[in-house]
């Protein structure tokens, strides 16, 4: 089995990318996927993940998200740990390969300097988040199972997306800090691996009450993520917009030609002019941010469309 298309549990390699797959809509995996999808569509088209992908993301509010989930991967992952043991969670522990709380830190450190943990608060609607993990965790730990799927898996779907519209917006390192919350150092291959959660999930002696309370909780976890992002929105509307550099060449640069200038192609491409409407095309499409933007539309719908038929 190759190093880079298998992962492990405990040193085992346990799956490959070439294991088949065969999925009955009882599985909890489908049914959660089945049941949380209008939760899903609320929280991807929300206005703070929206203007995320448009990378009209400000870096102070990057730094408040990031907080906020710095709080949320600490209390599952606490929680993960008291239960490491218990029969519904036991396996789907896999700590080296999804664990994110002291890869959040290392991001906080980078974006707050040394004292982080001094300069960061719970916000409200995180700590309402938190206090449900913690009272599943303490009371009902086989919920634990739908917290895990819901963000671990979300992350590992479009994870790299965000990654990379992150560094383009807040001109973060290529190198990776401020962003190794996306990056899960123990996963070679996320097709894989969520292959094997998946096959984790749907292999726990569950009835058909426990599944609909997971999907239940699974739901709530989706709202407790649209509050998140809800309360960023209202945070960030008292925040300053930053100048975003959309890499249009100024006059200066054109050689004397006006018609490189996009402002006078625009016009007339408007006026209908057959010539500079292709022009123009291929003006905007030169520019370094719109192929960023069609870039990551293309692969978010490449990315739901891998979240769904995955």
């Amino acid at each position: 089995m190759a190093a880079d298309s298998s992962v492990s549990n405990g040193g085992e390699n346990i799956i490959s990318e070439s294991d088949d797959e065969i999925l009955s809509p009882n599985d909890l995996s489908e049914v959660l996927s089945a049941g949380t999808k209008e939760s899903h569509d609320k929280a991807e088209n929300s206005p703070f993940v929206k203007d995320f992908l448009r990378g009209r993301i400000k870096r102070e509010l990057f730094k408040l998200g990031t907080t906020a989930l710095y709080y949320v991967y600490s209390a599952i992952e606490e929680e993960i740990e008291k239960n490491k043991d218990h029969p519904m969670f036991a396996p789907l522990y896999f700590p080296l390969e999804l664990h994110r709380a002291e890869a959040l830190a290392k991001d906080l450190a980078y974006l707050y300097g040394e004292d982080w943990e001094s300069e960061i608060l719970c916000s409200e609607a995180t700590q309402s988040y938190v206090n449900r993990i913690r009272e599943v965790g303490r009371d009902d730990p086989v919920l634990l199972v739908a917290h895990a799927w819901t963000r671990y898996m979300g992350d590992l779907s479009g994870g790299q997306i965000l990654k990379k519209v992150a560094q383009r917006a807040l001109k973060l390192p290529a190198t990776g800090e401020g962003v190794n919350f996306y990056h899960f150092e123990g996963i070679h291959n996320p097709t894989a691996f969520k292959r094997l959660y998946r096959s984790r999930m749907n292999e726990l002696e569950l009835d058909t009450e426990t599944k609909t309370k997971l999907l239940d909780e699974a739901n709530l976890a989706f709202k407790f993520n649209l509050d998140v992002f809800s309360e960023l929105q209202e945070i960030g509307k008292n925040i300053k917009d930053e100048v975003q550099d959309l890499s249009f060449s100024a006059h200066g640069d054109m050689g004397g030609d006006i018609s490189k200038c996009p402002y006078y192609a625009a016009k007339m491409a408007a006026s209908g002019n057959a010539t500079y409407v292709c022009n123009y095309t291929k003006m905007l499409l030169r520019q370094s941010t719109v192929q960023v933007i069609l870039a990551t539309w293309v692969a978010v719908v490449a990315g739901l469309a891998a979240w769904y038929l995955m």
